[in-house]
């Protein structure tokens, strides 16, 4: 089995696995789009994440209107069919919140989040090749969990017992991703995606980082984050063009 296939495997088999745990009462809701997005998922592994890169950049888990709607990390809707040139059929989770509905690429809502990061790369590095010739970008949990307001619930937030069940099985799945894809640096975007990079690689040699999480919920990004991520890149020795 190819590098490619064996990748697309591993996300098959960790959403079959995460589909059979159960959750906390707390957990509403859960959208697990590599089961009803699987088809622009698969599109997204099979052209930019399923062969060998220098960097992985690595987030927490799906927004409401990004990876839920797309099945793309951070798949903000245009920017995902206009750039990165996917467009699937998108199905629905068995049971969706009024006001977190999954349009697929019908959704007009931009997630600020991916428009900054996909954003950023298109300024940087100008298209989809010259940015995923070296570097690609994954999710440590592919599930979406929202409390029954309809407010989102990220991974670290969850009960122990949830957490710790829901970080074995994301743990194995990106331990397994990366020794497929031989990165020298994997970079957390974000603490929660740093620590548990730290976790799931310990011992396999490979450089862990953080950068600023671009979600306008944090502060600090909203002031330049263009300009902080490509600095702290930098620092780790990550070449990031001038760009545009």
């Amino acid at each position: 089995m190819s590098v490619t296939d064996t990748v697309v495997a591993t996300y098959r088999t960790l959403a079959d696995v995460l589909e059979g745990l159960r959750w906390a009462p707390s957990v509403a809701y859960v959208y697990n789009p590599l089961r009803y997005a699987w088809q622009p998922h698969e599109l997204y592994l099979r052209r930019f994440a399923g062969a060998p890169r220098e960097v992985v950049l690595l987030g927490m888990n799906p927004g409401p209107w990004g990876m839920a709607q797309t099945g793309v990390p951070f798949g903000e809707v245009e920017t995902v069919r206009t750039w990165l040139g996917i467009e699937a059929p998108v199905g629905r989770p068995p049971r969706q919140h009024p006001a977190r509905p999954v349009e697929g690429f019908a959704c007009r809502r931009r997630e600020v989040s991916g428009l900054r990061l996909w954003g950023w790369v298109r300024q940087r590095w100008g298209t989809p090749a010259a940015f995923f010739s070296r570097l690609t970008v994954l999710n440590y949990c592919p599930l979406m969990f929202l409390e029954a307001s309809g407010r989102n619930l990220t991974p670290d937030r969850l009960s122990a017992v949830d957490r710790a069940r829901l970080e074995m099985a994301c743990d194995d799945a990106l331990g397994a991703v990366v020794g497929l894809l031989a990165p020298r640096l994997v970079v957390g975007i974000g603490g929660f995606a740093r620590r548990r990079a730290a976790a799931a690689l310990a011992g396999s040699g490979v450089t862990i980082g953080e950068v600023l999480h671009p979600s306008p919920a944090n502060p600090r990004a909203n002031r330049e984050w263009a300009q902080t991520v490509t600095a702290q890149l930098r620092a780790m020795g990550v070449e990031v063009p001038d760009g545009g």
